[in-house]
């Protein structure tokens, strides 16, 4: 883990943007108005994803993905201007929040200013051309950090837009050397000390067939030697598998307890249910579990959660990466109000340095998970919604729900739940 790593970022909620698709006009300036919205949900911090202009060659769909970047050190005009880019900083650290940007330093677009200016700085094919390791990503090309020049030219990018806002989201930072994220780290606490550092790191199953190829692809462990907090990849394909209903959900909780034993004792994931890459958790819930306790478990789980816009409406669409595709707000159905008690459970009940303890009812599919600081924290999850009698490791008393303000009764070590979730502070 970093050495500087703040141990309360645990406890913050990070909201994710996609400009273009956020609003009907796609600007940075339309975000604006919806950030006292965003700022009532309990968010923390506000994640843009890739703000940059991108590139012409090779994109896909109609507007290209904003992940085939362009230009470093320019904004997206689409979006707008560097002052409209500069308003919407304002506005949001106006509105109580911080602001991320997301940085693609695994590749560029084909029609990149780097490729342009510096080739030297690109991975080359044996016929001598630009390429990319990864098949699919045929709308960008990769860069070699073994490149010399090249990471002085990255650092100085990330010093200049570290002086604007408060922390990178770094995409598929596990296939950039850690010690170049170490180093840039170091660079720009110069010019912002408080910075935040988020690295989606890659699946398991991802990682594994990319060394077995022999290519570099860090180990998690290792990432965090340079950021602050990292995506729970490593455990998410065990998540899906029991979605799909091939695995228990024991499984999945062993492997959470499993983090809290390989990981050093103030490491960070960040726990989503979305993101722009995945379905979204309504189309994957609808009908079989239940998503008002998939989301408080996010929640209560340690680690920094991700909301992905749309999914406080519960949005089973998954917007498109490379077309316009405006988030549909009005599904008819809303979370914002569990979100935002959720999220004042997580800054103002749970401890930033809790040991976690899970365990599975797998008949009745209850997660039940104790958190503990010197005083207690209980959560019961009924992930399909169902009514079912839990043991709890409690005394037998009557307590409050802090989810629904209801009241709990512990009788004989064991409390019932109705199918909606329980957060009790005993």
């Amino acid at each position: 883990m970093a050495r500087t790593t703040d141990l309360a970022l645990r406890n913050k909620v990070i909201y994710s943007v996609f400009v273009r698709n956020h609003t009907p006009e796609g600007t940075f300036c339309s975000v604006i108005p919806d950030l006292p919205r965003i700022a009532s949900l309990g968010a923390d911090y506000v994640w843009l994803m890739p703000i940059h202009p991108i590139g012409v060659l090779n994109r896909k769909g109609e507007l290209g993905s904003p992940y085939a970047n362009r230009d470093y050190r320019a904004v997206n005009p689409e979006y707008g201007t560097l002052d409209d880019f500069l308003a919407l900083v304002d506005a949001i650290h106006a509105n109580g929040m911080r602001c991320m940007i997301d940085v693609v330093y695994n590749h560029t677009s084909p029609d990149s200013m780097l490729w342009e200016h510096h080739p030297e700085f690109f991975y080359h094919k044996p016929d001598g051309r630009p390429g990319n390791r990864v098949g699919d990503w045929t709308d960008i090309i990769d860069l070699d950090y073994a490149a010399p020049g090249l990471w002085d030219y990255q650092v100085e990018t990330l010093r200049y837009w570290a002086r604007m806002v408060d922390g990178f989201r770094c995409d598929v930072a596990s296939l950039v050397p850690v010690k170049f994220w170490e180093r840039a780290r170091k660079e720009v606490a110069e010019v912002n000390p408080d910075c935040v550092w988020l690295a989606e790191t890659v699946h398991r199953s991802f990682g594994e067939a990319l060394r077995r190829d022999g290519m570099y692809c860090a180990r998690d462990i290792e990432v965090f030697s340079a950021f602050d907090m990292e995506y729970e990849y490593d455990v998410r394909e065990a998540f899906e598998r029991y979605l799909r209903g091939e695995t228990p959900l024991g499984h999945w909780l062993d492997l959470l307890d499993f983090q809290e034993s390989v990981y050093p004792g103030n490491y960070d994931k960040l726990r989503f249910l979305e993101n722009h890459d995945m379905p979204r958790i309504a189309s994957l819930a609808h009908g079989t579990f239940d998503l008002v306790n998939l989301t408080a478990l996010s929640f209560f789980l340690k680690g920094t959660t991700l909301v992905y816009a749309g999914q406080e409406v519960a949005s089973e669409h998954q917007p498109s990466l490379f077309d316009r595709d405006t988030v549909a707000w009005d599904t008819g159905r809303d979370l914002s109000d569990l979100i935002r008690c959720l999220a004042r459970i997580k800054h103002e009940v749970l401890g930033a340095n809790d040991s976690i303890s899970f365990v599975a009812d797998d008949g009745n599919d209850v997660a039940v998970v104790t958190r503990d600081d010197g005083r207690r924290k209980l959560g019961v999850f009924s992930l399909r919604g169902q009514d079912a009698d839990v043991d709890v490791e409690l005394p037998d008393g009557v307590y409050e729900n802090l989810v629904s303000g209801e009241k709990v009764v512990v009788r004989e070590g064991a409390l019932h739940t109705d199918g909606r979730p329980i957060v009790i502070c005993a």
